[in-house]
């Protein structure tokens, strides 16, 4: 194994690690359902909006608004991208309204960009501004999923915008204002083995530093959480070959090749770049599962989709992000 791939493995390994130690402790007991959802609230409401706001302030990827328009606009121009390939996809594979089509394009159609991604974004691109530009990605990511998606999926040509109004979302445009306006040089760290900051500046260090604490336990617990949900999961259905073969092929082969182009050819800032060539090897999102409940989809085909897609990820997600950071010249 060479250093690049070690590296990757490195950085993608822990993630899967702590998914079977979600299971893990499901199974044990110790985990239990009914603790699931006052995790994933505090997770979704305030440790996740610390994570944003502290990865966002003081990076210069995005200082710049062509550098903010650019990972909104891509994020959701690559979902909605993903979403006719997967529809496309479903009716070659004969599905139909009613049996899953609508449910497949939308969970084949989006990669993990939440939980999974950070992690790995985190350790691979260090320093590059590249866990900022994500959050930012994000939010296009999620304008795409509530528009596009919820319409694919319901039918339904209302969007329900007030499901944006969260708190990672609001952490994002948050941290984008304060960044924009300067205000961030009022919360920067205490620099280690200098002098102390003093003043405002000594209270501005101390939240960013609370901010901190919250912030670096958003994807373990997350993760954890994840890998518990994903064991129940298991034999809610009986599986089909259509369904997980045809969502491995498009989530993990053809929508990441469309991906890692877009990566090599648009003439993109690099944290952006950077970002899309983990966002290549992500398997399928969760939130498709709770959609399809909301809107009359699937909940079946889209937990076949996750399930399958976490799982062969674990192969082709470090090769996916090695020949790509290759291919895009990173």
């Amino acid at each position: 194994m060479d250093a690049a791939s070690k590296a990757v493995l490195e950085a993608v390994l822990p993630v899967y690690l702590l998914i079977l130690a979600g299971a893990g402790l499901r199974k044990l007991g110790v985990l239990k359902r009914e603790q699931d959802d006052p995790i994933f609230h505090l997770v979704f409401s305030v440790l996740y909006p610390c994570l944003i706001l502290d990865k966002i302030m003081g990076s210069e990827s995005v200082r710049h608004i062509s550098s903010v328009g650019w990972g909104i606009g891509v994020g959701f121009g690559l979902t909605v991208l993903g979403f006719a390939g997967a529809w496309l996809a479903a009716v070659l594979l004969r599905f139909q309204k009613g049996t899953g089509l609508r449910t497949f394009a939308l969970s084949a159609g989006v990669q993990n960009f939440g939980y999974t991604a950070i992690p790995v974004v985190e350790q691979l691109w260090v320093g590059g501004g590249a866990l900022a530009m994500l959050f930012v990605h994000n939010l296009g990511v999620e304008l795409a999923i509530w528009s596009v998606g919820v319409m694919i999926l319901s039918g339904q040509r209302k969007v329900p915008w007030r499901r944006l109004v969260n708190g990672p979302v609001i952490s994002v445009l948050l941290g984008l204002l304060l960044v924009g306006s300067g205000a961030d040089q009022f919360l920067v760290p205490a620099p280690e083995g200098g002098p102390p900051p003093t003043g405002i500046m000594w209270f501005g260090a101390m939240i960013r530093k609370s901010m901190s604490w919250l912030g670096s336990g958003t994807f373990p617990i997350a993760i954890l959480v994840t890998g518990a949900v994903m064991l129940d999961m298991i034999g809610v259905e009986k599986p089909s070959a259509r369904v997980v073969i045809g969502g491995c092929v498009v989530r993990l082969v053809i929508l990441p090749l469309t991906i890692l182009a877009a990566a090599k050819y648009l003439p993109a800032p690099l944290a952006l770049k950077q970002v899309l060539v983990v966002q290549a090897a992500m398997p399928s999102a969760m939130s498709p599962i709770m959609l399809a409940k909301v809107y009359g989809g699937r909940p079946g085909v889209a937990v076949q989709i996750v399930i399958a897609t976490t799982a062969v990820s674990l192969l082709t997600l470090p090769f996916v992000i090695v020949w790509g950071r290759q291919w895009v010249g990173l």
